[in-house]
């Protein structure tokens, strides 16, 4: 710092012993815009007319180099001085900023002593950042869609991002975007179908230079599991998936309406049955009063006592006779006793000699007729 300070005076000084002559020198040509990186070299010339005493170069407005016909006087050994004489007496000054820093951006002016003439040109530096990935190496499913990333981080100004694909690919696209929280950084997805090994280089590229920088990702290309249903060329269009979708959300809302019909009409057959066995139950005191009206009918008819059941007869197995327990026979008597007989006893029309005989007749059945 107090060798600047020096260098300003000593400028100063010498500036204040110049005499004021040489008014009428001028710039000729002024110094030209400068890109360059950080830590490298950055050169401006300045061409004047002959007849100059002092030559200053400025950056963002302080002095930093001054030069006089004999020797330079240089104020910090960052920024060095060259010159060269062109045919015709014109006098060319070069200032040199060595190991260039970011901060070294801004305006440069070479002025003369004494002379309003002056000129002007930018310095513009850039630094190169770093690219990342994930990993240098990937494994990925051949003819299944993956995405791959690159960041670049660090960049002044952001470079421009693209790929170089190395490997055979059914589909290939990449996009690249500022990300919103560092504005140094940038990131870059490279969206691709693989169906081979190969290599994937992500290439940064400086905007105003020709720099550029590189990275490779080594891709390692498998074969589907087995059992996947997948295959190459099977994938759906976009529309068939569209249209694939409506019909089963379709399907789905008729398959509710056809439940909810079932359930509808399941429940109107059950109403109706308990109607149909609420019916025949309020029918039921009726028919038992019916049956009840007719019993008096059943009861008041006439009975048919001369009518048998042969069926029943001849079904039942006749019953002998039980032994006689007493057979009484009248004994003969005197033709006397046989004519009182008639005085004491009137006998029937046939007057035979009865046997009483003790047998179990049929059982009879006895049926009513309605009439």
């Amino acid at each position: 710092m107090e060798g600047s300070w020096r260098g300003v005076l000593a400028a100063l000084v010498v500036v204040a012993g110049l005499p004021a002559s040489g008014s009428n020198n001028q710039i000729i040509e002024g110094p030209r815009n400068t890109t360059v990186l950080v830590g490298e070299e950055a050169h401006f010339n300045c061409t004047i007319s002959q007849g100059w005493r002092l030559i200053m170069w400025a950056l963002n407005g302080t002095v930093v180099l001054s030069i006089t016909p004999k020797e330079p006087i240089i104020t910090s050994d960052r920024f060095t001085s060259a010159s060269y004489e062109e045919e015709g007496g014109n006098f060319i000054s070069e200032m040199i900023i060595h190991d260039v820093k970011f901060s070294d951006a801004g305006r440069i002016k070479c002025s003369l002593q004494s002379s309003d003439s002056e000129g002007s040109a930018f310095l513009s530096v850039q630094v190169v950042g770093k690219l990342l990935t994930p990993s240098d190496s990937l494994v990925v499913i051949e003819d299944e869609p993956c995405n791959v990333t690159c960041r670049a981080v660090g960049w002044t100004p952001l470079p421009d991002l693209c790929w170089e694909i190395g490997a055979a690919a059914s589909h290939s696209s990449y996009h690249s975007v500022a990300e919103p929280d560092d504005p140094r950084s940038a990131l870059s997805v490279l969206a691709l179908t693989p169906q081979g090994n190969g290599t994937l280089t992500c290439v940064a590229k400086m905007k105003g230079l020709q720099v550029q920088d590189s990275l490779t990702i080594n891709l390692t290309v498998v074969p589907p599991p087995s059992g996947s249903i997948d295959t190459a060329g099977t994938a759906l269009p976009t529309w068939a998936i569209v249209l694939l979708a409506v019909s089963l959300s379709l399907l789905f809302i008729l398959i509710i309406v056809l439940i909810i019909i079932f359930c509808c009409c399941c429940v109107s057959r059950k109403q109706e049955k308990e109607s149909s066995y609420q019916s025949e139950i309020r029918k039921s005191p009726n028919v038992t009063a019916n049956k009840e009206t007719l019993e008096p009918k059943f009861r008041s008819g006439n009975e048919n006592y001369g009518y048998s059941l042969d069926e029943q007869r001849t079904q039942q197995p006749a019953s002998l006779p039980p032994e006689p327990q007493d057979i009484s026979v009248p004994q003969p008597q005197s033709s006397g006793q046989a004519q009182q007989g008639p005085d004491h006893h009137q006998p029937g029309p046939t007057s035979r000699p009865q046997v009483t005989l003790c047998m179990a007749g049929p059982k009879q059945v006895r049926n009513v007729t309605l009439v």
